[in-house]
């Protein structure tokens, strides 16, 4: 049997419901294992020292993943005032054939990582989510707020305009 607290909230139950969630939301956004790994160790950290404050006005999987949220920005702004000494030394070895091939596919990712950054930030989230969190249209819906529906339209209606914005890439 699991031990609950005040709130009736298993987190033992609870991380193995919810982590590779979280994990697939924190990825979505680092694009690093290592890193989204640390952080969602961190958000249920922060999850049992905050249990007895959630109320049970979201599901547990959105709250989750605003801690989650919180805990990726405040990082981010303490990454951001480390100066470049972490940067590799190093780029990685691009010659041959492989090494051509590796660079117009790097092209098109870059492109395709422009035109997803044009969207409005919600189209932004929800093809992230989807393309490097791998997430379902229902867990993208659970954490923002909004229905499966909604997130496959979105989705629907980013893709096509991250088509548009390809083609002008084109020859």
């Amino acid at each position: 049997m699991h031990k609950k607290d005040k709130s009736g909230v298993d987190m033992e139950a609870a991380y193995r419901e919810y982590a590779e969630l979280v994990y697939r939301f924190l990825y979505s956004h680092t694009h690093d294992a290592d890193w989204s790994q640390e952080l969602m160790q961190e958000t249920f950290l922060r999850a049992v020292d905050s249990i007895a404050r959630y109320d049970g006005s979201c599901k547990l999987s959105v709250w989750l993943c605003q801690i989650a949220k919180h805990l990726l920005w405040q990082d981010l702004r303490r990454r951001k005032r480390m100066d470049f000494a972490e940067l590799p030394e190093e780029l990685p070895d691009t010659s041959g054939a492989d090494g051509e091939t590796s660079v117009i596919r790097g092209e098109r990712t870059q492109e395709l990582y422009r035109a997803i950054h044009l969207l409005p930030e919600l189209e932004r989230e929800v093809v992230l989510y989807r393309m490097t969190g791998e997430l379902s249209f229902r867990q993208i819906g659970e954490i923002l707020g909004k229905s499966e529906n909604w997130s496959r339209t979105v989705f629907y209606r980013a893709k096509q305009k991250i088509r548009k914005e390809l083609e002008k890439y084109e020859l």
